[in-house]
């Protein structure tokens, strides 16, 4: 019987890195090009919004997906269409003609952002079992620290980028991204083994059905359907929008039924079912997102137009809320408990939230830096403390599954 491995193949981390900053840093930049796009194109703030929501609806469609394929046929195919797709859409978004086909950019982008973040999750988990050892915690906060680092630099380059060559920058960027990712998957990441793929088709009689059959289709258009029935009604709520309301209900009763039923459902809500404390970390993780996104772009877009910075000063407004993230998972990172964190990011977005409601245009700088410092609290609480509770709640079979669905 062979001995465990002496410890984690370091040559993964790397990896595992540049593949989960890929969907924060085109988070950040975005924040800062909103403004100079509308500008462009002569879109409102209620539609430069759809470059947000594009890339986080195809993404919420994307990461269960992509987390389900890692589960079956293991992390590297997967990476690599995934990050091959980011340089793609690098491509379109900086010949983009138009509006619409930024828009579609995005929403490529969000799909390519899909796998890294599963990937990572999944390789830890195949590391713990041929370590022999199950000790992830020093990785996962390498894991946050560089999506905060990657957050800092993400405001400041993108201000830089549109300094000098435009918001068409700002997609650019990802180009050379993709590149170092594919290249190093290519690399790195382990093949899988013909026993794996085997058993991969041995499930439910699988190796006599398409992928299609496989994969729930039908669950993945009535959540999609859902979700952008919501993201309208959401965008502009009033009266004349009820249907929007009603047809979102509609599409998730539908999803509901439809998920029960399925054989291989896209969102297995019988294991949720079994497992309270995970949908309480789903719901956990809602609530934090919301805030933390809502300060992300909404703050951003009014430093530009409400209190007059350029996109270079509006990102630099945002650096110290990473930077305090940052220090916060490096001092916090390695401590295994998880309810500390967690109290501590609610309790830093509470204070942060009470500050800005004290802001106006007439308002000095320091007050937007310390509101800023204040959300990087819960910046790094919050993702550890998240993070952590999916690695160790999650059924490890289902591991790539799980992280999507985070």
């Amino acid at each position: 019987m062979r001995e465990p491995a002496s410890g984690l193949d370091r040559r993964l981390v790397l990896l595992m890195m540049l593949g989960s900053i890929l969907n924060p840093i085109n988070s950040t930049i975005i924040a800062v090009a909103l403004i100079p796009i509308g500008a462009a194109f002569g879109a409102p703030p209620s539609r430069t919004a759809w470059l947000v929501s594009a890339l986080y609806l195809a993404t919420a469609l994307g990461q269960p997906i992509v987390g389900r394929l890692i589960d079956l046929y293991g992390p590297r195919r997967l990476f690599l269409v995934s990050t091959a797709l980011v340089g793609v859409a690098g491509i379109a978004g900086t010949l983009a003609p138009d509006f619409g086909v930024l828009i579609a950019a995005r929403v490529v982008l969000g799909f390519g952002t899909c796998a890294g973040y599963p990937a990572a999750m999944a390789l830890l988990r195949r590391e713990a079992e041929r370590t022999g050892r199950d000790s992830p915690a020093g990785v996962l906060a390498a894991l946050a620290v560089a999506n905060q680092t990657v957050a800092v630099i993400g405001p400041l380059l993108g201000g830089l980028l549109i300094g000098l060559g435009g918001w068409r920058a700002t997609f650019a960027v990802n180009i050379p991204l993709s590149v170092l990712a594919v290249t190093l998957g290519a690399l790195r990441l382990p093949k899988e083994r013909g026993t794996r793929r085997e058993e991969a088709r041995d499930q439910g009689n699988a190796d006599q059905a398409s992928l299609a059959a496989r994969i729930d289709l039908a669950g993945m258009g009535l959540f999609a359907a859902m979700l952008v029935a919501l993201l309208l009604f959401l965008m502009d709520p009033h009266p004349a929008a009820w249907y929007l309301a009603v047809l979102t209900a509609a599409f998730g009763a539908a999803f509901t039924v439809r998920e029960l039923r399925a054989r291989t459902p896209f969102i297995d809500l019988r294991v949720l079912g079994g497992n309270l404390p995970l949908v309480a970390t789903y719901g956990r993780s809602l609530v934090a997102y919301v805030v933390s996104y809502a300060f992300l772009y909404g703050f951003t877009q009014w430093t530009e137009e409400g209190y007059g910075l350029s996109p270079l000063g509006a990102g630099l407004v945002q650096i110290p809320m990473f930077l305090v993230g940052i220090g916060f998972s490096v001092t916090i990172g390695r401590r295994p408990g998880v309810l500390s964190k967690l109290l501590l990011g609610g309790a830093g977005q509470l204070a942060a939230c009470a500050l800005m409601l004290a802001l106006t245009a007439a308002s000095p700088l320091w007050m937007l830096v310390a509101v800023s410092v204040l959300f990087g609290i819960p910046q790094g609480a919050n993702s550890l403390g998240l993070q952590n509770a999916v690695y160790f709640q999650a059924d490890p079979e289902r591991i790539g599954s799980s992280a999507g669905l985070l």
